[in-house]
């Protein structure tokens, strides 16, 4: 669990780069064997692409170093619990863990409002595990947010 921590701390920096960039602040890496293979944070804004969420971002970042969609043995690590689209990207990059800081109650597709990355109707699951630096993550959302109101 400390490693998760690490790599956690490490999305959360990513974040504050999103934060900085106008963005919603979320923050991700794909990490395997200890080794970082992408990173991203969230740059729809930035990028005019809908689909430019922190977590497709890492998957594309590491995928184009290992020259393979697929990364398997991968953990992801994300500072929001990912949305539908995210969750359906990192079951299809066939991703073995995902563990993600808060919880989304409206979109989180991985147990909060939807569990996409356990579903039975998908070809690959993904072990989640949520809430780690939870508070941490979360206080950063709810600054953003606020200070856009």
């Amino acid at each position: 669990m400390n490693r998760d921590t690490d790599w956690m701390r490490r999305a959360l920096e990513l974040a504050v780069r999103a934060e900085a960039e106008g963005e919603v602040p979320v923050g991700a890496l794909v990490v395997r064997d200890d080794e970082v293979l992408g990173e991203g944070w969230n740059q729809p804004v930035a990028l005019r692409d809908p689909t430019a969420h922190a977590e497709v971002l890492a998957l594309r970042a590491a995928a184009q170093r290992i020259g393979d969609y697929r990364l398997g043995g991968a953990t992801l690590y994300v500072t929001l619990e990912p949305c539908p689209m995210c969750a359906a990207a990192i079951t299809h990059a066939r991703i073995a863990r995902l563990v993600f800081g808060a919880w989304d109650p409206r979109q989180g597709a991985a147990g909060s409002a939807f569990n996409l990355v356990a579903s039975e109707a998908l070809n690959h699951r993904v072990d989640a595990f949520g809430g780690v630096l939870s508070e941490e993550c979360g206080a950063m959302l709810k600054r953003f947010f606020e200070a856009r109101r």
